[in-house]
């Protein structure tokens, strides 16, 4: 398969976890939202760097938050700041199991979700406790079923 068709997928399964960051849950569920679009894109960074990096977290990242009318910038920082992770650590990362990815997985969101709570604090919307922590823990234990599906994604498609 061609490099337009793998970025096609690459393109189409980060809209589909923007899609999935605006649908509505209800409100006990809002709290414990899993960070879908910092995943996915962790994810295409380990799996292909030479074609997800920096700049695509970047945008995305501000997609994201015009899509959840969030203080521009916080979301792409937050993302720049994990992508750079990410693209240092990509061959470590993929010789960790699944479980262990997901360990990394929980330091990186939480670091996401850090980011974004700073910016927030800093316009005044912050709140002052830790539960917004709470999504890196959900992000964690479905990670591997993420990777899984994403990975059966990327080799049924041919996305190198």
């Amino acid at each position: 398969m061609d490099k337009a068709s793998g970025q096609f997928v690459i393109i189409l399964s980060l809209v589909v976890a923007l899609w999935l960051s605006i649908v509505r849950l209800p409100d006990w569920a809002q709290a414990v939202r899993p960070e879908l679009v910092a995943m996915v894109a962790i994810y295409w960074i380990v799996a292909v760097p030479d074609q997800v990096g920096i700049g695509c977290a970047w945008i995305v990242g501000l997609l994201q938050d015009i899509i959840e009318g969030a203080v521009l910038g916080q979301h792409a920082f937050a993302m720049s700041i994990i992508a750079y992770l990410a693209l240092n650590l990509y061959q470590r990362l993929r010789m960790f199991t699944v479980i262990q990815q997901a360990g990394v997985i929980f330091v990186f969101i939480g670091l996401n979700q850090l980011l974004c709570h700073w910016v927030q604090s800093l316009s005044g919307e912050g709140s002052q406790d830790l539960m917004f922590l709470l999504p890196a823990l959900i992000s964690a234990l479905i990670w591997p079923l993420l990777a899984v599906l994403l990975h059966l994604v990327r080799r049924t498609h041919f996305v190198n």
